[in-house]
Order: C-alpha cells, then structure tokens, then sequence
C-alpha cells in the first residue's frame, strides 16, 4: 500500500471519528428507566405497593413539548415533539434530540400526554398515529397514558386494572407539564429520567379504585398524581 493510499486511508477513519465525536457532543440522550421502587419494571412481574401485590401487562405513556434550559439561560424546545414510550419497545425508552455543544443543562421540561392542537388537528403519523392503539375518538383524543394489569385486590373480571388517563378540553384537561431540575455534574449529554411507578400505586388503593377509562374527575386525579413519578438521576 503505498502513502497516497496510507493517507486517505488516515483521513477517512479520522474523518469519521471526528463526526461520530461532533454527533455525540451534539445531541442528549433521554433515556426513560421506567421502575418500581427500587427495581426495574417488567411486564407480568409481581411488585408490592403500600396497598397491593400487583403486575403490569401494559404501560405506554407520551412525553411530549420537551424543552431544555441551558447553564447560561438559553432554550431550546424541540419541534413537533411527541414520543410515544412503550415499555414493550426499547428503542423508545431512549430518546435523542439535538443538544448546544454539550453545554450543561439546569433544566428540563417535558409534558405527559398530547396538547389540544395535536389532539384537534385529526389523524397524525408516527408516534401520534393511530394504529398505536392510543386514540379514542376526535371528541376525546388521546390517551395520554394507558396501564393495564392484575392484583388480588381487584373484585373485577380476571383480577384486571385498567387506567386510561386523558381529555383534553375543560373542565377535564388531563395534559400534564412538568419541570426538574437537571443534574449538571454528570455527562450532561446523558440524562437517566427516572418513571418510578410505586410513587402512584401508593397513592392507589386497587380495591377501591381499578377501572379509569374516561376523561373526568377520577381521570383528572390520578394524571396530578402520575406527575409524581418523575425525576432526575
């Protein structure tokens, strides 16, 4: 091999490092670790809240309007941000978008569920289509976050939970914003959210309350009560 061929050779592996370098320092992973307590959460798993012995046979849930807050106060907000997290596809529990030269973080902002002007616009594509299984109909729109499951505790056909939390128009408005602050002395191109579920189902006695399938009261509820179950690692 001679050097011209040497040469390009060098320049093509350093070429594409210096890229692979430029597209980690100019993006955040979001990565979604979806627990219970302590311990990772499965389907078909059996886990011990205050007040029940339960499992989940379904969690899907959408993060949605992400925006972060930069060390020296400036934004960025993605556009069309909606992502649908579904605990059976593990692509989706990490999200990338584009960072600010892997500049520190001090906040995060997100929103559970989908805004009025997705909900009205009609049918949507990708995450927001509705072969996802998360659509009502256009006078209740979406689901904002749908957990299906069992528990003893239940007197219902099969032992069977079922919440599906959404509405989007007054006086049952279930879309959910939510702010946390983001610990800048890790990897700031890395942040690990954290969704610990028994911080709901402490709050949840399966017994008296198991079947939330309607925009209302209840379903208003318990979306100020899954805002809860966030945080920052």
């Amino acid at each position: 091999m001679n050097v011209k061929v040497l040469l390009y050779v060098f320049l093509g592996i350093f070429g594409y490092q210096s890229l692979a370098a430029q597209t980690a320092a100019d993006t955040i992973v979001l990565k979604c670790d979806i627990r219970f307590g302590e311990k990772p959460l499965a389907l078909h798993q059996h886990y011990v809240s205050r007040n029940d012995t339960l499992q989940f046979t379904m969690l899907k849930f959408y993060l949605s309007a992400l925006e972060f807050t930069f060390a020296d106060g400036t934004i960025f907000k993605e556009k069309d941000s909606y992502h649908l997290i579904d605990i059976e596809n593990s692509q989706s529990l990490q999200i990338v978008v584009p960072s600010k030269d892997n500049s520190p973080i001090s906040t995060i902002r997100f929103a559970v569920g989908v805004d009025g002007g997705a909900n009205e616009s009609g049918a949507n594509g990708g995450d927001l289509d509705l072969q996802n299984g998360m659509y009502w109909a256009w006078q209740s729109g979406y689901i904002n976050f749908k957990m299906e499951g069992k528990s003893n505790s239940c007197k219902t056909r099969n032992s069977e939970f079922q919440f599906h939390i959404g509405g989007y128009q007054q006086p049952f408005n279930a879309f959910r914003t939510i702010e946390l602050p983001a610990l800048t002395s890790k990897d700031p191109s890395k942040i690990d959210l954290i969704i610990n579920l028994a911080k709901l189902f402490d709050n949840i006695a399966l017994a008296k309350i198991n079947s939330v399938m309607v925009p209302g009261k209840n379903a208003m509820a318990i979306a100020d009560m899954f805002k809860e179950v966030f945080s920052i690692e």
